[in-house]
């Protein structure tokens, strides 16, 4: 029997500005190759984009799906995907990046559930809306794209009211679907060589929304269903570092959010973010950023703002077209 071919899973952050939690990627540039990447990519927040010619696949967990000219998706994070064209296109994309909880939490009750529109949290998510059938969603993001892309005075309170309208319109679907598209079953899922990204998706849910409180390790794989020690080696074959090195990470690019949008002291933010001492904050920062945290500030407050916004972005984050 020929050995299965591994299958490379890679990690996309994305630490969007706390004000506006918003990316645009757009531009002619955008174009997506027929030539498939060999491998497949999530990201730590709600990626929604639109196809503007041409046509291709969508893999899902490894799994194909066709998209075509006006088709818009939905991908929550820690989804595994990649993105091919047909033979001989090279479709033309646009893709904004967000995060709902953030954007919207003085729109949305308290009491709203799933902001991240979670799969396991739908039982039939669609991840493909195609312009026929949903002319409103198709046409909102447009205008969102637009608003975002002309930067006129108020676009930011444009681009939040038309994306909580996009939001709303998906997540009504979603939660009330009980049929249309194909979707994912339990057998697909859990075939060999698709599981593995999905299964670790609990501990970087958890780690997304609890980075600033005290938990080990283990605690992290018994999310997972899994001993400590398959979690260390599964999760470092997918990420690609070790979970410890992952949740400081995490708490590190959040922390450089703070440094950016906060006048809190250096101590008072290694707090915020999760460390128990400002030395190992110290220490981590240096070792993720390069650079110290009060070099950090220090730099970043002579920048203008527009660049400040996207400094970490650049830095981690995916920004050219593959």
């Amino acid at each position: 029997m020929a050995k299965q071919k591994n299958v490379f899973t890679e990690y996309r952050n994305y630490d969007l500005p706390l004000s506006f939690p918003v990316l645009l990627l757009s531009g002619d540039y955008w174009r997506i190759s027929d030539v498939p990447s060999g491998r497949l990519h999530f990201h730590n927040c709600l990626e929604i984009g639109v196809c503007h010619s041409d046509s291709g696949s969508l893999e899902f967990y490894g799994i194909p799906a066709p998209f075509r000219a006006g088709d818009v998706t939905v991908i929550p994070r820690n989804v595994p995907h990649t993105t091919y064209s047909d033979a001989g296109l090279a479709s033309h994309w646009s893709w904004l990046f967000l995060d709902p909880k953030e954007l919207f939490k003085d729109f949305l009750p308290k009491g709203w559930k799933n902001y991240d529109l979670l799969t396991y949290g739908f039982s039939n998510y669609r991840f493909i809306f195609n312009k026929e059938e949903f002319p409103e969603i198709h046409q909102t993001l447009l205008l969102a794209i637009r608003a975002m892309e002309e930067q006129k005075p108020g676009y930011q309170l444009a681009v939040r009211g038309l994306l909580l309208a996009l939001y709303i319109e998906i997540y009504r679907f979603e939660s009330t679907c009980a049929s249309g598209g194909e979707t994912l079953n339990a057998e697909d899922i859990n075939r060999p060589g698709t599981s593995a990204p999905l299964s670790i998706a609990p501990a970087l849910d958890y780690v997304e929304n609890n980075y600033m409180q005290q938990f080990s390790i283990e605690y992290l794989a018994q999310l997972c269903h899994w001993s400590p020690t398959h979690f260390r080696r599964m999760f470092h074959e997918i990420m690609g570092t070790s979970p410890l090195d992952y949740v400081n990470s995490t708490r590190i690019l959040k922390s450089c959010s703070l440094l950016c949008s906060t006048q809190e002291s250096i101590l008072n933010i290694s707090e915020m973010v999760g460390f128990q001492s400002v030395s190992s904050y110290n220490r981590c920062f240096i070792k993720v950023m390069r650079i110290s945290p009060r070099e950090y500030r220090k730099q970043i407050s002579h920048a203008d703002s527009s660049v400040r916004s996207q400094a970490i972005l650049e830095y981690s984050g995916w920004m050219h077209p593959e």
